[in-house]
């Protein structure tokens, strides 16, 4: 254990009103209460963190009992959300073995090894060992300024190393997700993996085929749209994991050298518009990088004599059902995706009399920029970009100006937000 307080490390500015507020009230309350896990190798590096957790000895409803504008969360683990000011404040109690039973608490796991729910309360020193990566199990009081550190994490944030607490495998059957996480961090902070922690992935990948595909598909959000998708889909691949988690209309696509550079031309675009802090959208990288196996299932129909706008359009619906066996894709992003796919042949035709219908597509300005990557990389020409460069520039207030054909059917529906956790 490494426990550091001789001097702070870190500032009161650099924590979020919220978070100082949130372990203050609980350690006057009597509680054990620290920031933990991303926020602190955050700060470790230099970076400021976009949100702070606290994780504390209190339990859910000691903790919903402090605070006013709390609310229980989660079966498979208990956590709070404390709303202070404009920010969500995540906290979770210590937590200790599954396997160690202890009375009036519930964990299970299934025959696998997966655990299905785990809400076994513990100490600081076992909340330490139950998390996943050594750069992620830091504690902060931010009343002592005291860094606690019971595992190495700080000398593997300084080694640029991911590692996983435990035995890897033990923790990838534990939670197959741990793998994306691994993965995710490795390309993330540009850190190499542990021996150990990476040899096992080969050993349990195959158990992603598991996971519910809602749960992999919030997965895939945090992999793909946070500004290191190019670097992630790369680690990915080396590790055979992309199958499992996107299915194979991704990886065949990789036998073609042009699929290939579409691909990660649509990675590197997605992540320079992330870091020039503009909008980004996942159907748009989602019909990037299934285009291959959506154009090559079209070419197919077409041969076997359906019209070409036909075959796109069925092909687009097969591939959208594939790709959802996989990834429980919203139908706001799964729509979208077929909707540029459709564009595609009708972008080509350039009928004057469908100029405007075109440009009012919500989905036009998508479906363009996925022409430009495909006549970057398909020797196609650029005459069909320079034209609907052209009807752009003369018709700036159409460019998609139309509702989409989903929009239609959510109309006078609303949808809460959902918190996107990146740490």
């Amino acid at each position: 254990m490494s426990t550091e307080s001789s001097s702070p490390l870190f500032r009161a500015s650099d924590f979020s009103r919220g978070a100082l507020q949130v372990v203050e009230r609980l350690q006057h309350e009597g509680f054990d209460a620290f920031v933990v896990g991303g926020a602190v190798r955050d700060l470790l590096l230099g970076k400021q963190p976009k949100d702070f957790d606290v994780a504390t000895s209190a339990n859910p409803e000691q903790i919903k009992d402090c605070f006013r504008n709390a609310r229980i969360v989660g079966r498979r683990f208990q956590i709070v959300h404390v709303r202070s000011g404009g920010e969500i404040i995540e906290v979770t109690t210590f937590r200790r073995g599954h396997d160690v039973s202890h009375s009036g608490q519930d964990a299970k796991s299934s025959q696998s090894g997966r655990l299905l729910r785990d809400n076994v309360y513990g100490t600081l020193d076992e909340d330490a060992r139950r998390r996943d990566l050594t750069i992620n199990a830091l504690y902060y009081d931010t009343e002592t300024h005291t860094l606690i550190d019971q595992l190495g994490g700080r000398t593997d944030i300084e080694a640029g190393i991911v590692r996983i607490i435990g035995d890897p495998a033990d923790r990838y059957r534990e939670d197959p997700v741990r793998m994306l996480r691994v993965i995710r961090f490795g390309a993330r902070l540009q850190f190499k993996l542990e021996s150990k922690t990476e040899t096992a992935i080969s050993e349990t990948r195959s158990l992603l085929r598991d996971i519910p595909s809602a749960r992999l598909f919030d997965e895939w959000l945090k992999l793909f749209m946070n500004g290191f998708s190019a670097p992630t889909f790369a680690l990915l691949r080396a590790h055979e994991v992309l199958i499992p988690l996107m299915g194979n209309g991704v990886c065949d696509a990789l036998i073609r050298t042009s699929a290939e550079h579409l691909q990660s031309l649509a990675l590197r675009n997605t992540d320079q518009r992330v870091a020039d802090g503009r909008p980004v959208t996942p159907a748009f990288l989602l019909a990037a990088l299934y285009w291959p196996a959506t154009e090559h299932r079209a070419s197919a129909l077409a041969e076997e004599g359906e019209p070409t706008i036909q075959a796109m359009h069925s092909s687009g619906q097969q591939i959208a059902h594939d790709v959802c066996q996989h990834l429980a894709i919203p139908k706001r992003f799964s729509l979208a995706m077929r909707d540029i796919w459709d564009l595609q042949p009708r972008l080509e035709r350039r009928q004057p009399k469908k100029v405007k219908d075109l440009l009012a597509h919500r989905w036009f300005r998508a479906a363009f920029d996925l022409r430009l990557l495909r006549e970057e990389t398909e020797a196609l020409g650029s005459d069909c970009s320079a034209f609907w460069t052209l009807q752009q520039q003369q018709f700036p207030e159409l460019v998609g100006s139309a509702r989409s054909r989903h929009d239609d059917h959510r109309k006078g529906r609303s949808r809460p937000q959902r918190r996107n956790q990146s740490k």
